[in-house]
């Protein structure tokens, strides 16, 4: 098992997790529009939310990128990871519109596992990872998605 691979594509993952948040935390409403634009599904329910926005996405993929390398990637790695992680959280909003939850509802574990399976899947060869290390980074994603999601009421950062 490649620890060390791991925990970099790990670390990166909960950048591009966390950097939507904190840059929301600093912008307030500045750039908020509604990454589907308010645009309705043929079930009448929003197709993403008014919670996923250009801001979150741009920002997700742009910190992630200038973070690469800080944990020893290439800045056109840490931007397929940001963008790939954007895509699987995109999938879980739109799955949970769909499941009738609320934008910035909790669906746990399913909140984390397309955004960090997403980016492993297709990355794993990048990061020289085995089945047993894409399972451990997921896995470990979930993990820390679930315990900062049970005390992020207690920062007034995360919309609710």
């Amino acid at each position: 098992m490649d620890v060390i691979s791991s925990l970099k594509l790990l670390a990166l993952l909960l950048i591009a997790n966390g950097a939507p948040i904190i840059i929301r935390y600093f912008l307030r409403e500045r750039f908020g529009y509604p990454l589907d634009g308010g645009a309705l599904f043929v079930d009448g329910r929003p197709m993403l939310g008014a919670a996923k926005t250009i801001r979150g996405f741009a920002g997700a993929v742009t910190v992630t990128a200038f973070a690469a390398p800080l944990v020893g990637v290439s800045i056109q790695t840490g931007l397929m990871v940001g963008l790939l992680a954007m895509a699987g959280d995109i999938f879980s909003s739109f799955v949970k519109r769909r499941m009738g939850i609320a934008p910035s509802g909790r669906a746990s574990v399913l909140d984390q596992t397309p955004e960090s399976l997403v980016p492993t899947i297709a990355l794993g060869q990048e990061f020289a990872l085995g089945w047993k290390d894409e399972a451990f980074v997921v896995a470990g994603f979930v993990i820390i998605g679930l315990l900062l999601s049970r005390i992020s009421g207690i920062f007034p950062v995360r919309r609710t």
